[in-house]
């Protein structure tokens, strides 16, 4: 969910840079490839993240699986070892008990490498969630540095603009009263 957010982020950021910003009549320039430049890092770091998470989570299903096949393959064992020692009429009752042991170590001990797999996917879990919201949060706050260095220098170049036509419309006002007085002057000698 915060992938896709960022994600929208940064296309917002784009967007913005793709157009021109207007402020009245003037059309405003940017150069935009340092800016581009660090939204193209950040999706090249969030894409790297996530995958090294999802390896950590397939090592996790492997370890378990491995764990399992190697309890089947036990108790499969045991109970084939169990039947030959069964079909002889004279040790039945020995090797019926023998057998059992043998079962229930088997079955605690598998379900001790249950247990212990569980518990090595949980911890391996937990650290991929914990490094995954650690780099999510520093992609979050570097983002919003970004955000917020592109405001302050949007601010500062619209201070610029403001100040450009504030000269512009002083030097218009100084063109225009010369003018006024040669009008002046041409409708008086006319009259």
């Amino acid at each position: 969910m915060t992938e896709l957010r960022i994600s929208h982020l940064i296309d917002e950021a784009d967007e913005l840079l793709d157009n021109k910003f207007h402020i009245g009549s003037y059309c405003l320039l940017m150069n935009t490839d340092d800016i581009q430049d660090i939204l193209s890092k950040i999706r090249a770091i969030l894409p790297e993240e996530i995958k090294t998470a999802e390896m950590i989570l397939k090592r996790r299903d492997d370890i378990y699986m491995e764990a399992q096949s190697r309890a089947d393959r036990i108790l499969s064992e045991a109970q084939n070892t169990a039947s030959n020692i069964l079909s002889e009429s004279e040790l039945i009752r020995a090797v019926r008990e023998k057998a059992a042991k043998i079962q229930e170590q088997v079955k605690e001990s598998c379900e001790e490498m249950k247990n212990k797999a569980a518990e090595e996917a949980e911890s391996l879990k937990r650290a991929a969630f914990k490094e995954a919201t650690e780099t999510r949060e520093g992609a979050k706050a570097y983002a919003e540095e970004i955000l917020n260095n592109l405001e302050h220098d949007i601010d500062k170049m619209h201070r610029h603009v403001r100040s450009c036509q504030e000269f512009l419309a002083q030097k218009k006002e100084q063109v225009r009263e010369p003018l006024t007085d040669i009008n002046d002057n041409i409708n008086r000698v006319g009259a």
